[in-house]
């Protein structure tokens, strides 16, 4: 659903990380909400990032999904130049250690730049969080997401039912 009428941007330090962020466009066309989707380094191309998070509000945009791995500057060097929120997904890259560079990376950042960050390869969470953002003020998003999670009570109930009609011991491993 990539398109000019845009309302989130998901960016992404390399076009590796693609794997990942999938998930993010994934529940943003799920929830029937425009995006856009590229890749910005903040590494390599940083007069890129800063112009991306220059004209992001200008353009439409209401919410950034940066993600990154390694060092993953990337979502907070774009929370400290737009006034829009970010949120980051750490990545787990071939040169991260463990992942926990990309998490700390995002996760701790100085008072004053807030970056709301999901866990580690979390973009599917990053997309619902970006609809929930934009359902505070878009009440058929806002619907949208309500049914979702819905649904994910009803998947679980089901599961429930299934384990007291059948027992834990057909076929369960707990």
């Amino acid at each position: 659903m990539a398109n000019s009428k845009a309302l989130v941007g998901i960016i992404m330090g390399s076009d590796s990380d693609l794997p990942v962020m999938q998930a993010a466009a994934d529940m943003l066309n799920q929830f029937s909400i425009p995006f856009e989707l590229t890749v910005v380094s903040a590494h390599r191309t940083p007069l890129r990032m800063v112009s991306y998070a220059q004209e992001a509000a200008g353009r439409g945009l209401k919410v950034i999904i940066a993600g990154a791995g390694g060092a993953a500057h990337l979502p907070g060097m774009v929370a400290s130049i737009t006034p829009l929120p970010v949120i980051g997904v750490p990545i787990k890259s071939s040169n991260s250690i463990d992942g926990w560079d990309s998490v700390l990376s995002i996760l701790q950042m100085p008072n004053g730049v807030p970056v709301a960050t999901v866990a580690l390869n979390a973009a599917k969470n990053a997309g619902i969080l970006a609809a929930q953002i934009i359902g505070a003020d878009n009440k058929d998003i806002q619907q949208k997401v309500a049914s979702y999670k819905a649904q994910l009570e009803n998947e679980v109930l089901e599961k429930v039912s299934k384990l007291q009609k059948e027992g834990w011991s057909n076929g369960y491993d707990i």
